[in-house]
């Protein structure tokens, strides 16, 4: 699975979601004191993350088994069968095992706001509602035994009871990258797949000059997108399978966004000048527990984190305005049930949520994927 980005968001992200709104709509023209750097937790625990995988892949020898199971770390030693998974909701996936691999799994998902979380972390309640149903595929084709190509277009809907809608179907921006697994599983050893994603999020989506302000689904900005994954299988009690995934993720505007009128910055009719997102990211984990071969029971346990976003230039009455949104947080949780046909064909159901944050939507998340590898 891939994580996104929520609009929180959201695996988007970004996946990094689901939630695929970019992080900074959600805070846009807020007004604040807040500063532009990483709050010190999250960057703490991007920093400690990434440390231990290169300690990992030093420390550790690369496996000879190159299996699609067990190289990636996606199949668990089993007695009598190798178990079969989709992945979870929220977790990013490794690079493909066999050169010339095509995987296409598509996202359907659907945002209910359910409340507002303030800067302290205290609920309340949501009068305007941004409602979203919304489709995310993912295409990634493996180059090499080790080295695939991804990319994850966003199409969604949105509307606000009692406001108006989107003017139809919306595509978000254009996020692609390159996947490296740099170390090979060996279950039998406990060595883990590590892999690393280098890439970039073209402004494929609408972002200035909008004709409404729902339509705004775009950054206008080209983002560096990096992260950090580990994924390992382990057999418990009853020959049961157990799959751990950890990750970390980074997000940051390469350039500056020209923006006119209404835009996704939260600017008005007359308004001209720039905006640059704020960098954002997510870390976390997901388990994934094989009751047999077929199903899967998963959960995904992620925090995400947002800067907010610069925005200056002149409104229309010609007064120069220099805002900095507020930055965000949240914690989600993500449980979900998944079906295998086959180790190519799977589908998995489940809901994700927002139970803790600060300056952030509470949303409720009901989604359904299907995956296929050929």
């Amino acid at each position: 699975m891939v994580s996104v980005i929520r609009a929180h968001a959201a695996k988007g992200v970004g996946n990094a979601s689901v939630r695929t709104v970019p992080a900074i709509q959600k805070d846009a023209g807020r007004p604040c004191r807040a500063t532009l750097y990483i709050p010190i937790p999250e960057s703490i625990l991007f920093v400690t993350f990434s440390v231990l995988l290169l300690l990992a892949s030093i420390s550790a020898g690369r496996a000879e088994d190159t299996g699609n199971g067990p190289r990636a770390g996606s199949q668990a030693l089993h007695e009598e069968y190798e178990q079969w998974y989709t992945g979870s909701l929220v977790s990013p996936s490794g690079a493909l095992t066999k050169k010339g691999v095509f995987a296409w799994e598509p996202y359907f998902f659907y945002n209910q706001p359910v409340g507002y979380l303030d800067s302290a972390g205290r609920g309340m309640p949501l009068s305007d509602k941004a409602h979203s149903a919304a489709s995310l595929t993912l295409y990634k084709y493996s180059i090499t035994n080790s080295i695939s190509l991804q990319m994850t277009p966003t199409i969604s809907y949105g509307w606000r009871r009692g406001h108006s809608t989107t003017s139809g179907l919306k595509m978000g921006d254009l996020p692609v990258d390159v996947m490296w697994r740099y170390l090979d599983a060996d279950p039998k050893r406990y060595i883990p797949a590590l892999s690393l994603f280098v890439g970039v999020g073209f402004p494929s989506g609408d972002y200035s000059r909008l004709g409404r302000s729902e339509d705004g689904v775009g950054t206008g900005t080209y983002t560096f997108r990096l992260a950090l994954t580990e994924q390992s299988t382990y057999v418990l009690p009853g020959h049961h399978a157990l799959r751990l995934r950890t990750w970390g993720t980074f997000r940051r505007a390469l350039t500056n966004a020209h923006i006119a009128d209404v835009s996704s910055y939260g600017t008005s009719a007359g308004f001209r000048g720039l905006a640059h997102p704020g960098m954002y990211g997510e870390s976390g984990f997901s388990l994934e527990y094989g009751v047999n071969q077929r199903w899967v029971i998963a959960m995904d346990l992620a925090r995400d984190w947002a800067n907010g976003s610069v925005v200056r230039g002149h409104n229309a009455q010609g007064r120069y305005q220099d805002i900095l949104g507020q930055s965000s947080g949240d914690w989600l949780i993500a449980p979900a049930i998944e079906y295998n046909w086959s180790p190519r064909f799977g589908v998995i159901a489940g809901v994700s949520a927002l139970f803790a944050g600060h300056n952030t939507s509470q949303v409720i998340s009901p989604q359904v994927a299907f995956n296929s590898i050929f």
